[in-house]
C-alpha cells in the first residue's frame, strides 16, 4: 500500500470585499464561520504541499475528458488565493492505471460523451477511493448514462444518493443553503448533487444539471454573468477542501 502523506487545510483565507451573488440560477453564500476542520482521511502519496492538485482523469469510451480547458486553473487559483491550501498552478492529467494517480487526493472527471472503466480499472477506482481518495464526476451534458452505468460497476453495493442539503461540502467554506449551483440551463431541470459512502464519508460526488466545469472556465468563454462563475468557483472550492480534509 501507498503511505498516508496527505496534507489538509486547517484555515482558510475569506477574500475582502467580494460582492455577493445567487441572483440567478444560483444560491451562493458568504464564507461559513463556524466550519470546523477535520481529521485527515488519505493514503495517498503528497510528499510537497505545493505539489497538492487536481488530477483530471483521461479515461476511455469516447467522452471528451480534456473538455473546459480553462476551468481547473481557474479553480486552483481560487483555492491559492481564498484558502490556506498551498496548490499547483496546472492540474495532473492522470489515468487510473497509471502511478501519478497516487499523486493527487481529488480526480475529477467531466465530458459530453460515452465513459468506459476496463475491469482492472474498476478495481483500482474502488482502491483508490477507499484508500482517501475522492473523485469529482462533473456532468457536462452527455455523460450522465455512462458514468451511473460505470460507477455502479465500481460500486455495485454502495448507490449513487442524493447528498444531503445539510452535508459539509455545502458549508465547509462558503454556505449553499439550496445545494449544487445551476450555473447552465439544458433540459430545464434542477441542478443535483450526487454522492458515493463509504461510511459517513463522501469519497465521489457527481454534479448533475449544473455544468460546473462551465461556471469555472475563463468568463469570455460562456459569457456567463460574474455572479454564477463566482457561484461556481465557490462550489468548486468547498468540493477540494472537503476532499483534502475529509471532514466528516
Amino acid at each position: 500500500m501507498k503511505t498516508l502523506a496527505i496534507i489538509l487545510a486547517a484555515l482558510w483565507l475569506p477574500l475582502a470585499g467580494r460582492s455577493e451573488c445567487g441572483v440567478r440560477n444560483a444560491e451562493c453564500g458568504v464564507g461559513a464561520t463556524n466550519a470546523e476542520p477535520g481529521t485527515p482521511h488519505s493514503a495517498l502519496r503528497t510528499p510537497h504541499l505545493a505539489s497538492l492538485t487536481i488530477g483530471r482523469l483521461h479515461y476511455d469510451g469516447g467522452g471528451d475528458w480534456y473538455a473546459n480547458p480553462s476551468s481547473l486553473p481557474n479553480l486552483l487559483t481560487a483555492l491559492r488565493e481564498r484558502t490556506a491550501l498551498q496548490v499547483a498552478e496546472r492540474e495532473r492529467v492522470v489515468t487510473l492505471a497509471g502511478p501519478e494517480l497516487w499523486d493527487v487526493p481529488y480526480i475529477y472527471m467531466t465530458g459530453h460523451g460515452n465513459v468506459r472503466f476496463s475491469d482492472e480499472e474498476l478495481k483500482i477506482l474502488r482502491r483508490y477511493l477507499e484508500q482517501g481518495g475522492f473523485l469529482h464526476a462533473d456532468d457536462n451534458y452527455g455523460m450522465d448514462k455512462s458514468f451511473r452505468r460505470e460507477i455502479a460497476r465500481v460500486f455495485p453495493d454502495h448507490p449513487l444518493v442524493e447528498v444531503p442539503l445539510a452535508h459539509p461540502v455545502y458549508h465547509l467554506v462558503y454556505d449553499f443553503p439550496r445545494g449544487i449551483p445551476k450555473i447552465h440551463e439544458h433540459d430545464g431541470l434542477p441542478a443535483q448533487g450526487f454522492g458515493v459512502f463509504l461510511g459517513d464519508r463522501l469519497v465521489v460526488y457527481y454534479s448533475y444539471q449544473s455544468d460546473l466545469g462551465d461556471g469555472w472556465e475563463d468568463p469570455d468563454v460562456h459569457h456567463d454573468p460574474p455572479e454564477l462563475h463566482e457561484a461556481a468557483l465557490r462550489m468548486g472550492v468547498n468540493l477540494f477542501t472537503y476532499a483534502v480534509s475529509s471532514t466528516r
